[in-house]
């Protein structure tokens, strides 16, 4: 199974790591890394929002519009606020003063904040640590996967009710808000903005939901997933409108194949690039490896797409808690595109499927 329940918390980890980098002190601005540290899911827009550990203490400060829910449900932090029209980098010298190196995430912090820190608290150097949470983040523990699998089971059942309701004459955007809507009623939220695809728009995997009608003949390409207590499930199924042609049916067995060929090479030691392998072999063989160009799936966890990258060719070793897609498809321009995508958690033995919904081709 995944990481064992009674682990220490990931700040209680970081502060570890701190320790043998005999790093001084943290500052933390991505809402997503705050989220995982300290259990508080907020969007701060464009008002600052940082969490700044030094030693034993760790400072949560948020604008004044999150501070209840901050003091509510933020755990292992204390909370700080401010004011709009207050110096909020006031609170962050506070909580870092002294410092002579602090870790922050290069990826996510402004230049101009850097300036402004490295000004105010008269840190040398700034060490880039993102590096270090996306490692804390990347296997899930017990609590983490079942809050997946909560994510999943509601996708799952929004899932089959969408495909019941769907018909011909809707748009691609009254499916997304049905999507949306259904997933509201199950008690999940949306993971990111759904995609629908008709006819010769599913062959394009990213394209947003447009005003074109579903008709008869069409394949149907749904894309979404459920979030449940901030963890992201992510699944695609494919319909037609009426019955399949020949060649429908062919590319989506094709699919099929290498989705499960792809599962079934999921175990703890395997390579992010052999699971992609493993259902590109599939799709070569029977003669549409021009037409599968993206690859095979990307992490899941508090964001629908974080580590591991499943690129062709990447090395990354498969632990137990690891969860990722599996999603291989055949897009065909002007014909139309299948893609079969599941959540899977990385066991001791293999592999469990999150994502359970019926993966055949449906007719709507």
């Amino acid at each position: 199974m995944s990481k064992p329940a009674a682990v220490a918390s990931p700040l209680a980890e970081l502060r570890r790591w701190m320790a043998n980098r005999h790093l001084d002190a943290l500052y933390l601005s991505s809402p997503v890394s705050i989220a995982y540290l300290t259990g508080l899911f907020a969007n701060p827009h464009e008002r600052l929002m940082g969490l700044a550990i030094r030693g034993e203490r760790a400072t949560l400060i948020v604008p004044a519009l999150e501070r209840q829910k901050a003091a509510e449900r933020a755990q292992h932090a204390e909370v700080e606020s401010w004011r709009d029209g207050e110096d909020p980098y006031a609170l962050v010298a506070e909580a870092l003063g002294g410092a002579v190196e602090i870790g922050v995430e290069k990826e996510h912090l402004s230049l101009h904040a850097a300036e402004v820190i490295t000004t105010r608290t008269g840190a040398s150097e700034l060490v880039d640590v993102g590096g270090e949470i996306r490692r804390l983040r990347l296997t899930k523990n017990d609590d983490e996967v079942e809050k997946l699998a909560r994510a999943a089971a509601i996708t799952d059942a929004a899932g089959e009710q969408v495909l019941a309701r769907l018909r011909a004459g809707q748009s691609e955007v009254d499916a997304a808000f049905m999507i949306g809507s259904v997933i509201g009623e199950l008690g999940g939220a949306l993971a990111f903005p759904s995609l629908v695809q008709s006819g010769p728009n599913s062959a394009l995997p990213h394209l947003e939901p447009s005003n074109r009608k579903l008709a008869r003949g069409d394949f149907v390409l749904l894309d979404f997933g459920a979030a449940f207590a901030g963890y992201k499930a992510d699944m695609t199924r494919v319909a037609v409108v009426g019955e399949p042609n020949p060649k429908q049916r062919e590319i989506h067995k094709v699919v099929l194949e290498a989705h499960d060929a792809a599962i079934a090479a999921v175990r703890p030691g395997v390579t992010t690039g052999d699971v992609d392998a493993a259902a590109r072999r599939v799709i070569d063989a029977a003669g549409y490896g021009e037409n599968f160009f993206h690859r095979i799936g990307h992490g899941l966890g508090l964001e629908d797409h974080e580590d591991p990258s499943m690129d062709p060719g990447s090395r990354t070793a498969l632990e137990p808690g690891m969860v990722f897609t599996v999603e291989p498809g055949i897009y065909i321009p002007g014909f139309g595109g299948v893609r079969i995508e599941d959540d899977v958690v990385v066991t001791e033995g293999g592999c469990r499927v999150l994502t359970q919904a019926d993966r055949s081709l449906r007719v709507v």
